[in-house]
């Protein structure tokens, strides 16, 4: 079905030949360029490996960390875990780098391998295309059976990324148990399972319920956490008078929430509140995608900082919040990057902020949301099949669209007085993105529709 290599690790549907699928072959290749890559910057044998709740983990772990020690790398294996919690314990551990087994928002069928540095964070463009171009040739070496890498499981760090967050300055916990919450929480068949409501206990949240919360891989639903995909959560969060419903993704990075009355507080916003909140207590810079709601610009603003866009891809984000030196910053779909923690997205310092944020303000989600500017962000795809010149078709739409402003940075952004919209290839499926933000939701759609029907007619003339 698909097989994705780039200069952030390899993600694929599982099954089918190799090269045109996550065979195990690809797995072994990929992962033995990294660590042979690894070997070659001499920052050390440890690496960490951790997996979301996929059916296909437990396979793609063992083939991925008996590749690691057959190279000659000790490996720390975490087992079912969350991406944030890798990515804190690969600096925790002192280890050289870090694998995560997940294909984030994607399907049951699909898995990944993220590659991180010994910082735990996602590794840069130059060492991805070193390690392709090791895969490419094949150049890796295996140690000799004396030299074979050592294995240890470690159970701490659900436990240590829990109390990472309780300990977080901002999060307030007193304030959060006083409001006596009840939530809902769609977990997605995951590893939020194991992680959130341990979490939630701790944060003082009153009363927990989990949709979808047996952890075995069989998604209840599509993993995005998209308002079409959360119309369970939505209704159990009315049925059981919920003060608010909480939606991570399968390896809990990204996070969006549900008001009382079964109407979603917007993935965008997420970000929003957060940064709004972390300003109001540390005024500075924020970062957020180009595919990202204007709203955070207006708040950064507002309380006195200035706000930078970068091109979308986590790694574009944390790298513009380091020259910046952002306070907070994100992305649109519901990912929080807070710096001082670590430089990645983290749906489990995500809630420990929001509901302090929310625990501050008197009324409800509801009332709280509606303190934000409402805009609309209308999200569309485009499935390309094999051979399609994406360049050429943008470059006809840059000439149909050339008295309007238009940046080039990240695919094509063109603006329209006080809209926008965004055509960009995704780097984890072969589609075409289509972000428009609009004040009115019709207005949005309608420019998404414009350039979706353009696309289509310089696709097939």
């Amino acid at each position: 079905m698909a097989l994705i290599k780039s200069i952030s690790g390899i993600r694929g549907t599982i099954g089918g030949r190799p090269g045109e699928n996550l065979s195990p072959l690809d797995v072994v290749k990929f992962t033995a360029a990294y660590g042979s890559r690894i070997i070659q910057n001499n920052k050390g044998k440890k690496i960490v490996v951790g997996r979301d709740g996929r059916i296909s983990g437990e396979m793609i772990s063992a083939l991925v960390i008996s590749t690691l020690r057959g190279i000659g790398l000790d490996v720390i294996d975490l087992g079912l875990s969350t991406t944030p919690t890798v990515e804190l314990a690969v600096p925790g551990e002192k280890a050289a780098g870090g694998i995560i087994l997940t294909a984030s928002h994607n399907p049951q069928e699909w898995n990944a391998l993220k590659l991180l540095n010994s910082a735990g964070e996602f590794i840069s463009a130059e060492e991805g295309a070193a390690i392709l171009e090791k895969v490419q040739k094949e150049d890796f070496v295996f140690a000799p059976v004396d030299k074979l890498g050592d294995y240890k499981v470690s159970t701490d760090w659900l436990q240590k990324s829990i109390d990472a967050v309780v300990k977080y300055p901002l999060v307030d916990i007193p304030a959060i148990r006083e409001r006596k919450y009840k939530i809902v929480v769609d977990v997605i068949n995951s590893t939020g399972a194991l992680f959130i409501p341990p979490l939630l206990k701790a944060l003082g949240v009153e009363e927990v319920i989990l949709l979808n919360e047996e952890l075995n891989g069989r998604f209840a639903h599509n993993p995005e956490p998209l308002p079409e995909n959360l119309t369970g959560l939505s209704l159990k969060v009315q049925q059981t008078k919920a003060d608010l419903g909480i939606a991570v993704d399968p390896d809990v990075d990204r996070l969006c929430f549900v008001c009382e009355d079964g109407s979603m507080f917007g993935e965008e916003y997420t970000l929003v509140a957060v940064a709004d909140y972390v300003l109001s207590k540390r005024p500075g810079n924020t970062v957020s995608n180009m595919s990202s709601t204007k709203a955070l610009k207006e708040v950064t603003i507002a309380r006195g900082g200035q706000y930078y866009p970068s091109a979308v891809g986590e790694v574009n984000v944390v790298n513009a919040m380091k020259r910046v030196n952002a306070v907070i910053g994100g992305e649109g779909n519901g990912g929080i990057i807070v710096p001082d923690l670590h430089y990645g997205r983290d749906a489990l310092i995500g809630i420990g902020l929001f509901l302090s944020a929310l625990s501050h303000h008197k009324n409800g989600i509801k009332s709280f949301r509606s303190q934000y500017p409402d805009y609309f962000i209308s999200k569309n795809k485009i499935e390309l099949g094999s051979g399609i010149d994406v360049p050429a078709i943008f470059e006809k739409i840059k000439k149909k669209y050339k008295n309007h402003p238009i940046n080039t940075e990240d695919g094509l952004k063109i603006e329209f007085d006080n809209d926008w919209v965004h055509l960009r290839t995704s780097n984890t499926e072969p589609i075409i993105r289509i972000y428009a933000e609009s004040n009115f939701e019709t207005t949005a759609n309608n420019i998404a529709l414009r350039l979706m029907q353009d696309i289509k007619e310089f696709i097939a003339p």
